[in-house]
């Protein structure tokens, strides 16, 4: 049962962004209300990535609007780290800092964007370490831990800012099998928490238990937006009935 909002807190409409000739995505629209999780897949280069590094302009659009908690999100935008501050993201790769301990990896961003004192954000950064079952690692390198450690720590790092919506880059696709299944659980637990998120995965147990809605795009375009139970079970489109033909062997 979904406990979104009606509050939208990411408005995406009329998105276009294009490589040279190259057209990634045309006219996307979506919003995603506070507290609702969507995941979004799709076969590889449909753009999936393209769309949620747009929100917070890791890429740049060309075409369209973004809107995140009321704050229009344009193309070199000068206080671009007010909306990187509410919006938090997890890559494929872990990007810790390998020559900072993983406490330190926490505490750098409330220290340096929050204004915390460094008992403030050691607090803070136990705290979330606590929370993706790992604090015993607080003083480890990042070359001491699995990948999926490193996942966690990566996903603890961007909740220390505290932000409204997190993004979910393809998490789990760098990581061993046995890995995976520790990263989703945390996510899991955010989701049953209420955190706002955008997770683009090809994880679709994850997505059958977790999503409020799930958004399917092939080609640069939304083809299609349903809840898990319709998408999975009655997939309207030919595209995605393929796609998940193929994924899940059916």
């Amino acid at each position: 049962m979904s406990d979104a909002t009606n509050r939208p807190l990411v408005e995406i409409a009329g998105l276009c962004k294009w490589y040279g000739d190259f057209s990634a995505l045309f006219d996307i629209n979506l919003t995603v209300h506070e507290r609702e999780k969507v995941v979004v897949c799709g076969p590889s280069g449909s753009g999936k990535s393209t769309m949620i590094r747009c929100i917070n302009q890791l890429e740049a659009h060309q075409k369209g609007t973004i809107r995140v908690d009321g704050t229009d999100v344009t193309p070199g935008m000068k206080d671009i780290e007010k909306i990187r501050r509410e919006v938090g993201m997890v890559f494929q790769s872990f990007n810790l800092f390998p020559h900072m301990t993983i406490l330190d990896n926490l505490t750098l961003g409330p220290m340096r964007n929050r204004g915390m004192s460094k008992a403030q954000a050691r607090e803070l950064g136990m705290h979330y370490l606590e929370r993706v079952h790992i604090a015993e690692q607080a003083a480890k390198f990042p070359t001491q831990l699995s990948g999926g450690q490193q996942q966690r720590v990566a996903i603890a790092r961007a909740l220390c800012m505290k932000p409204k919506v997190m993004l979910f880059d393809e998490p789990t696709s760098a990581l061993d099998p046995e890995m995976i299944a520790g990263v989703l659980d945390v996510m899991i637990e955010l989701a049953e928490d209420g955190m706002t998120m955008i997770c683009v995965t090809h994880e679709m147990g994850f997505a059958r238990k977790v999503a409020d809605r799930v958004v399917f795009m092939d080609e640069g375009e939304i083809v299609e937006i349903a809840e898990p139970e319709t998408f999975f079970n009655a997939p309207r489109t030919d595209r995605a009935q393929l796609f998940l033909s193929q994924l899940l062997g059916h």
